[in-house]
């Protein structure tokens, strides 16, 4: 964007209420940039609410966005602290998550081309991001997020972590922080073994084949398996798959309804789909492909970035024209907030 973001907060009008993140570490609301007349996106921590280490992660998501600098990576356009809280100024993603276009939407998946699309962009992102020594440790729907336009984003970066260390690029890391825990499901086996062999940035990749599944069965793997049954499932090697006619086991993750079952049983993925999706969840890092690598895939070859907004379809964008009419909503939620009580049923939004 070409506009100056100031960090004045008398200059953000709030518009709407949109959501919390999935940790509930803070609210995400639409307002107007007075000087500018554009709408962007206001992501508010209260201080108060959050432990040390979560002011840390925040603290630490905006140093690393202000840094950076990619179309597929949300920026940070200015942040502040106001009162109690931090405030940080992101810019309008009308379509939200790819998560919420789930849920909305497509129960039982989003179309494949449009998912061709989106990935094509993660990809890009990892790839940019794996070049500046960024793990990124939670590629997911919900941190996956769609412009207006059909631009797509990759947010989250709080979960993310460096291959540098006092100079030097380290082949593998071992870290494997509590805040990790929201993304166990996304997460590759090597992260998840917390063992002396580490892992790299190839760990993302694996995380994009199993946000691949996700998008394309509408719910993501492993959804209603304990925590300790997926972890052996993924080390054992036996990974996620499209659900489709010629892959579909009974048992299958789904939302369980009839109709969708019908629906995810008589489709049938394209064979180049189905090869990017193994190859990103390939057991073994060395014969698993970089980011960069998987962007030659021919799935990805045929990518028409303009044509997602008509892929995704009758999903509809916020614009500065459609603002959610919530003004009642919005007065108690922030009424509510500041006595610090409220339960907000949230959407995913997960900044």
């Amino acid at each position: 964007m070409s506009f100056c973001y100031d960090t004045n907060a008398q200059n953000y009008e709030i518009c709407s209420f949109i959501g919390q993140s999935m940790t509930n570490i803070a609210t995400v609301y639409i307002a107007k940039h007075i000087p500018s007349r554009t709408v962007v996106a206001l992501k508010k921590c209260s201080i108060e609410r959050l432990t040390r280490e979560e002011i840390q992660l925040v603290q630490d998501e905006i140093i690393l966005m202000r840094q950076l600098n990619h179309p597929n990576v949300l920026p940070c356009l200015a942040a502040f602290v106001t009162g109690f809280e931090i405030v940080s100024v992101l810019p309008l993603m009308g379509y939200g998550s790819c998560n919420d276009i789930l849920m909305r939407h497509f129960p039982t998946g989003i179309p494949e081309q449009a998912i061709a699309c989106i990935l094509k962009a993660v990809l890009q992102a990892l790839n940019y991001l794996h070049s500046k020594a960024i793990i990124h440790r939670a590629v997911r729907a919900s941190h996956i997020l769609i412009s207006e336009e059909g631009r797509v984003c990759l947010s989250g970066l709080r979960y993310s972590c460096l291959l540098v260390e006092d100079g030097r690029w380290l082949k593998k890391v071992h870290s494997f922080p509590p805040t990790t825990a929201p993304n166990l499901n996304w997460l590759s086996p090597e992260v998840l073994e917390q063992n002396l062999v580490g892992y790299n940035e190839k760990s993302d990749v694996y995380s994009v084949g199993v946000t691949a599944c996700e998008l394309a069965n509408g719910v993501v793997p492993y959804f209603d398996t304990p925590s300790t049954l997926m972890l052996s499932e993924k080390v054992r090697g036996n990974c996620p798959h499209l659900i489709d006619q010629t892959t579909y086991i009974n048992g299958d993750e789904g939302s369980g309804d009839d109709e969708c079952l019908r629906i995810m049983t008589g489709r049938k993925f394209t064979d180049n789909f189905h090869d990017l999706v193994e190859s990103c969840l390939e057991r073994e890092t060395a014969c698993r492909p970089s980011a960069a690598q998987l962007l030659s895939h021919s799935f990805l070859k045929s990518v028409h970035y303009s044509s997602l907004p008509s892929l995704i379809l009758p999903a509809a964008p916020f614009t500065s024209y459609t603002l959610p009419d919530n003004k009642d909503d919005l007065e108690s939620i922030m009424a509510t907030e500041r006595l610090n009580n409220l339960d907000i049923d949230p959407v995913s939004w997960d900044f």
